[in-house]
């Protein structure tokens, strides 16, 4: 096979939106192990606006993404788990899938039930390996809990409320805005808080008669880390899985024994799915949530994959609900 000519958004330097670039690139021949793939639709994440501004530092330059869809082209020796004409996913690295193709490890990829158009499968699957693991791993939420979910109308947090009520729970939702708190609710969450308006923690007491929840999915960061552990009861976990607004400030293990021995996790999908069988268990237990209807993607939008940059503005200003496609 000869080698394919793409297309690639790539950073030369950190920073800004600016700093993304549309530029031509080869891909190689897959090696053993590996599979090229042609990508049909990319996810953007808030992790991509990371490595963008070097929060999470790469080795420059650098193509950005983590997430796409897909049809394998080729596979290289050794490899079985996929095959040439394969619909296949990915969430995981390294970066590079802001690319019309690229090559990548076979052992990541994950095939498409036909009830997944690719689409969805980009939109879905970072996002939503993030609501297992957090769910059924991390704190394996059952019916009875009352949990609180951080931006409860963002791409994670619509998937983490619409599971979390299949599985029994109440959901308590705190959100950016008014439209936002409607939009949570359209999804299934059974309060919403809207970040300035109240008092997060004394509204949460009040909900729950005082006792407080016993696990909050944190993904904003610096600007709720407070509030969220004064949410939690006496042996609460504490679930600090985004810096949204920057990275929370450091704490003291004593404080988390004067607050109720209270438990703190800093997570991360890659440790969840480092095995396979962990990745393929999390892609089947989520695609057979969205078979059935428990979750649905509701909003997608779809934007050029040159658009990248108007993309992270449009991100890290909070301007989007649900989930972005970047289309190649």
């Amino acid at each position: 096979m000869a080698v394919m000519n793409a297309q690639a958004i790539r950073i030369h330097a950190t920073g800004g939106p600016d700093v993304l670039t549309l530029e031509n690139v080869e891909v190689g021949e897959p090696g053993p192990g590996e599979a090229l793939v042609v990508h049909g639709a990319i996810g953007l994440n808030f992790i991509d606006t990371y490595h963008r501004t070097g929060l999470y530092p790469l080795a420059l330059p650098a193509t950005l993404g983590l997430e796409a869809a897909g049809t394998v082209e080729a596979v290289g020796p050794g490899v079985t788990e996929v095959a040439p004409g394969d619909r296949v996913a990915y969430a995981a690295p390294p970066v590079g899938a802001y690319a019309t193709a690229r090559v990548m490890a076979a052992d990541r990829l994950v095939t498409l039930p036909g009830s997944v158009d690719e689409i969805s499968a980009a939109a879905t699957l970072l996002k939503g390996l993030t609501a297992w693991y957090l769910l059924r791993r991390t704190y394996a939420v059952k019916a009875g809990d009352t949990i609180l979910v951080s931006a409860a109308a963002g791409g994670v947090g619509l998937l983490l409320v619409q599971w979390a009520k299949h599985l029994g729970a109440t959901v308590i939702g705190t959100v950016g805005s008014d439209a936002k708190a409607e939009l949570a609710r359209a999804h299934g969450c059974d309060h919403t808080i809207v970040y300035g308006g109240a008092d997060v923690a004394a509204r949460v007491r009040e909900l729950t008669d005082g006792a407080g929840v016993p696990v909050v999915y944190d993904s904003v960061g610096a600007a709720t880390f407070a509030s969220s552990l004064e949410c939690l009861a006496p042996l609460g976990m504490m679930v600090a899985y985004g810096n949204a607004s920057g990275p929370p400030p450091a704490i003291a293990p004593g404080v988390l024994g004067q607050k109720g021995s209270l438990f703190l996790t800093r997570p991360s999908l890659m440790d969840y799915t480092r095995k396979r069988e962990d990745l393929v268990a999390g892609a089947e237990a989520l695609f057979e949530v969205l078979g059935s209807g428990a979750v649905e993607v509701r909003t997608i939008s779809t934007r050029p994959l040159a658009d990248a940059a108007a993309a992270h503005a449009d991100l890290e200003a909070r301007r989007t609900t649900g989930s972005t496609v970047l289309i190649p």
